[in-house]
């Protein structure tokens, strides 16, 4: 079974402890890589909530990792400055962790990915620190995509992973995914490169429509978390249809849908909707639990 915690709660210092503890990644001794959702300098749900942010990190470090790296790429203005409006550096420096701007990275700190299997033209590039990493640890937040990605949620956020141009060379890849018909189904192949330790959604709140940087609030009051980025993302599709979401969202099967049925034909994860577990962190979060596995039942 593809487990997905949840965890009624909007104290996110500790509500991201009791989620990371149930998901339970093996981190000690590792070089572990960080990736959160920092596309635009937007205060949440269109970024990663700092309180989120100093959490993760927190209980990642109190793992005993050989070290930790958070490493991003936004989308929608300088990396650096919305590193710096978001107070990642103030949050992340004094608990030592390594901040990596891959704006800023050299070509020789980029690992091609084939083409091969792919519906990218000629491939895309990866950061080699992800690639040879001991443990991958990702953020991410409960929001729908009207620039073609139909939901954000952990799939999507490995775009922010993907080198827009490399050094040296002109060519866009951040245009080549949002000009292409194939937009969904290459955002999951980014996941195929690379595998996933532990994912937390923060769907305390977010966006039922519109985003990725602003939209319909709602406030779930929920955290969400797993190993499997298609069973998270799965239950994050489920979550915004129970409120009511876009036409993308709401329409056809869930593991229908490009992303999720894109990343289940990859092996990224689970690949059967009927295998997807529910499991309620506190008596509290029970009705939210059932009510997402009962429309991924009933819709997946």
């Amino acid at each position: 079974m593809a487990e997905v915690f949840v965890l009624k709660t909007t104290d996110r210092t500790g509500g991201i402890t009791q989620v990371f503890e149930a998901v339970g990644p093996d981190i000690a001794g590792k070089a572990v890589v960080f990736k959160a959702n920092y596309n635009s300098a937007d205060p949440f749900p269109a970024s990663t909530y700092p309180d989120t942010l100093q959490a993760i990190a927190n209980e990642i470090m109190n793992r005993d990792p050989i070290s930790l790296s958070l490493i991003e790429r936004s989308g929608m203005g300088s990396t650096r400055r919305v590193l710096e409006h978001c107070r990642v550096y103030e949050n992340l420096t004094p608990l030592g962790v390594d901040i990596v701007v891959l704006d800023d990275l050299p070509a020789s700190g980029w690992s091609h990915i084939s083409r091969e299997g792919t519906h990218w033209r000629t491939g895309f590039s990866l950061p080699k620190q992800l690639l040879s990493s001991g443990a991958v640890v990702q953020t991410c937040c409960l929001k729908t995509h009207r620039f073609g990605g139909h939901f954000t949620l952990s799939l999507k956020n490995s775009v922010g992973l993907v080198a827009k141009t490399l050094p040296g060379s002109t060519y866009d890849y951040m245009h080549e995914l949002h000009s292409s018909p194939f937009q969904r189904q290459m955002i999951a192949e980014i996941n195929r490169a690379y595998p996933v330790d532990a994912v937390i959604m923060d769907a305390v709140e977010g966006f039922a429509s519109g985003g990725p940087e602003d939209g319909k609030r709602i406030a779930p009051g929920l955290l969400l978390g797993s190993r499997d980025r298609v069973a998270i993302d799965a239950a994050g599709v489920a979550l915004l249809r129970s409120y009511g979401s876009t036409p993308e969202v709401m329409n056809g099967r869930i593991y229908s849908l490009d992303q999720i049925a894109r990343a289940a034909e990859l092996g990224v994860g689970c690949a059967d909707p009927r295998e997807i577990e529910l499991i309620p962190l506190n008596e509290e979060s029970r009705y939210d639990a059932d009510r997402i596995a009962k429309i991924i039942r009933e819709e997946g």
